[in-house]
């Protein structure tokens, strides 16, 4: 028989086997049997009084180790994006282990606050004691919230701007000093509470919810956006920065020009082109496209780098832009302003009659804007309009771009790229603050010109970059899945269209669908069907094509300002033109996997930060109109409701099914559809409607309507718009409805 075990070999042990910690565990690796199982019950016991272990259910374990699978919550983002995380059961006698969470591809997006049940690996010789791998989200943080303060006899609650958000019991004593019907920011008071509702002191006091700075500021806390700079980032970028020509190409006097809308904030492209003189290529341009040269400011490693790779982009609302950058390199040294010089890096590309192109070559150069413009000022200048554009700068500069746009727009045309035409929404603010008018960006051939010579300025960087064999990140959309596919072909067949079938699918075979829907009344319903079954664009350093634009090979190169993965790109082509030392450096390819992720995870944050903005703009818009009727066409289905976007605003709300008609409704997913149980009605995507406002939650962005009319014809009433005094069950003997005396107000 074994003898029983020193207290330091068993505690040797369950360090060493952290899955073998249950007492007949240590008995079998020891060779303990009978009543020797006594002892060494006794024996853990004593450890465990002692301090140097701690029991959870039969197993044991070391008090200042961790269990291999734990609870722990993400407390802190480092500059380079590193989430540090803290256990939540720490027993130990020394300090809390520090965890280093290991995000997966496919993990969502975390953020401080998130509680997270995770796999744990001990590491030695680094500055973290543990690596985590999430294995399931247990709790979406942080502690801190954006509310609306309600005032009370008692102290107040704080109603959350989340949408399906918990209220807060506020104290009078936590109040501090805020007034019913303000924005504040609190904290959780005490432990989290189980039963009830929890218990929240209020920390700063933001204001009337609904003004435009708060709006946008209520998407920046409530996304996590970064939207302040520390002070060593705002040192770095204010330093004296000295302004040499070196060996870049001169370009100052090339008439290279900016076109941007008439409210940019940066301007962080230029462009010029002319007829090529080449006789072997008739008909053909020479296109320069100059880009803002951030890489030549932005040190890999520097603070500024780090803070960039965090935010990953600019984040852009109506009122304000939260940007990548400190503003004296986004608004001052990396802005291309007119009459200026600026370095840059620039690419000079031929193409032939047809838009193909020949060859790209780039440089590192200086360059000085010769006009700053906007889309709609070049286009009415080219129209013939009345514009403040000299006639001189309109031929040797406008009209030659319009000429090499032609071209390549040929060349789209033959490619046959997605063609979406979807409307964006333009908000205005006034001068009291308000907002002036909500209405749809007019889409100009100024527009298409830049954006078409963007995307073969990313092209021609893609492809010089894979041809040298240097790392970048490329800009992926893969095709649409099978069942997304399904789902879009049922849609196109309930509105009498076809989405062809094929081996392969190619943008050609949406086109066509999209073209069969042109000027019909499903024209808005297939474009936001055929958006709906895109796949996320996201970067990564393996090159999977770019679906919607039909490319082979695609990377972002024209907006360093304001993209992260724009200023990996400019570093990858310093390296590998040999033109400095501030190229891509080896800790940039060692983690460029990790950057794209990261970013692509900021990219898609920004997107929903904005979104949510504009809905809230939307509403704070129509709260005045609660009553007012309105057309628009059902966009959505769901087995509680349907939702509808309006004709004249494009804001979209929910018809909840109690507001809908005084019928059941069956939900066919397969079809996007709701159909009445007694008349057979059919709610489905791109129908046309009349609906009344009858409730905007400003807060949230939340909208709710009453639906009046489908394809014109006006719906039974629904039991929420009858009469409050009638009995639930309304229907007579015979089984018809009685006639009602009068209409009780929407229920809100």
């Amino acid at each position: 028989m074994e003898k029983i075990p020193e207290k330091a070999r068993i505690l040797d042990w369950i360090s060493e086997n952290p899955t073998l910690t249950a007492k007949r565990d240590i008995a079998k690796a020891f060779g303990i049997k009978g009543a020797q199982r006594i002892d060494l019950k006794r024996i853990l016991k004593e450890l465990a009084s002692e301090g140097l272990l701690s029991k959870h259910k039969k197993t044991y374990k070391n008090s200042d180790t961790l269990a291999p699978v734990s609870a722990i919550q993400i407390h802190n983002v480092s500059d380079d994006g590193d989430l540090f995380s803290r256990p939540l059961e720490w027993t130990g006698k020394g300090e809390e282990p520090v965890i280093l969470l290991i995000t997966g591809k496919n993990n969502a997006a975390l953020g401080p606050g998130d509680k997270l049940l995770a796999r744990l690996t001990a590491v030695i010789g680094q500055y973290h004691d543990y690596e985590a791998r999430m294995i399931r989200r247990i709790q979406v943080g942080p502690d801190r919230f954006l509310g609306i303060f309600r005032r009370s006899d008692e102290g107040g609650r704080l109603v959350p701007i989340e949408r399906s958000g918990k209220e807060w019991v506020i104290e009078t004593a936590d109040c501090n000093g805020a007034k019913d019907g303000e924005l504040v920011e609190a904290e959780i008071k005490g432990s989290k509470a189980r039963l009830g509702l929890q218990r929240g002191r209020i920390l700063s006091r933001l204001g009337d919810p609904t003004a435009p700075r708060a709006v946008s500021l209520i998407a920046i806390h409530q996304h996590n956006i970064p939207d302040y700079f520390a002070s060593e980032v705002i040192l770095e970028a204010e330093k004296d920065w000295e302004f040499h020509v070196g060996e870049r190409l001169d370009l100052r006097d090339m008439l290279l020009i900016t076109i941007d809308p008439a409210d940019a904030r940066d301007h962080d492209d230029a462009c010029f082109a002319h007829a090529d003189e080449d006789p072997k290529n008739k008909g053909g341009h020479i296109i320069w496209v100059a880009i803002a040269d951030v890489a030549h400011y932005v040190s890999s490693s520097g603070a500024i780098d780090k803070e960039a790779r965090k935010r990953g982009n600019s984040t852009y609302f109506t009122d304000r832009v939260v940007p990548m950058l400190p503003e004296k390199l986004s608004a001052d040294l990396c802005s291309l302003h007119e009459g200026v010089d600026r370095y840059c890096v620039a690419v000079k590309i031929k193409i032939d009659q047809f838009g193909e192109k020949i060859s790209q070559t780039f440089y590192r150069a200086i360059m000085k804007s010769h006009a700053s413009l906007s889309y709609e000022n070049i286009q009415a200048a080219y129209d013939g309009g009345e514009t403040d554009i000299p006639s001189d700068l309109l031929e040797a500069a406008i009209k030659p771009l319009y000429s090499a746009y032609l071209s390549l727009k040929i060349a789209r045309d033959n490619r046959e790229p997605l063609s979406l035409d979807l409307p964006e929404r333009r908000i205005e603010i006034g001068e009291d603050g308000k907002i002036a008018s909500i209405r749809f960006r007019e889409r100009l051939d100024a527009h298409r010109l830049i954006e078409e010579f963007m995307v073969l300025a990313n092209v021609a960087s893609a492809e010089v970059l894979s041809d040298k064999n240097v790392p970048f990140l490329y800009r992926v959309h893969e095709e649409p899945s099978k069942e997304k596919l399904d789902a879009l072909r049922q849609t196109a067949q309930s509105a009498g269209l076809t989405l062809t079938k094929g081996q392969v699918l190619k943008t050609a075979h949406l086109n066509s669908l999209l073209k069969q829907a042109k000027k019909t009344d499903d024209a808005e319903l297939i474009n936001m069907s055929t958006l709906r079954s895109m796949a996320q664009a996201y970067y990564s350093r393996q090159n999977f094509g770019h679906f919607g634009l039909a490319l082979r090979s695609y990377a972002h190169f024209t907006s360093p300002i304001r993209r992260y993965s724009d200023l990996i790109v400019h570093r990858a082509l310093v390296k590998a033109h040999g033109w400095g030392k501030d190229g891509l450096s080896a800790l940039d390819e060692e983690r460029l996997e990790e950057t794209a992720q990261m970013i692509s995870i900021s990219e898609r944050r920004s997107m929903v930060a904005e979104r949510d903005t504009t809905d809230r703009y939307l509403s704070v818009y129509l709260s005045e109109r609660e009553g007012h009727e309105f057309a628009g066409r059902i966009s959505g289905v769901a087995k509680f409701g349907a939702f509808v976007r309006l004709d004249e605003s494009g804001a979209e709300g929910l018809i909840p099914m109690r507001l809908i008609g005084r019928e059941f409704f069956n939900l066919n997913q397969n079809k996007n559809s709701l159909t009445g149980s007694e008349t057979g009605l059919v709610i489905a995507l791109g129908k046309n409607v009349t609906v009344k406002l009858t409730e905007t939650i400003e807060e949230s962005g939340g909208i709710t309507f009453e639906l009046i009319e489908v394809e014109g014809k006006p719906l039974l009433k629904s039991r929420q718009s009858m009469n409050r005094s009638s009995k639930r069950n309304y229907f007579n003997a015979k089984g018809n409805r009685p006639k009602l005396t009068r209409n009780a107000k929407t229920r809100k």
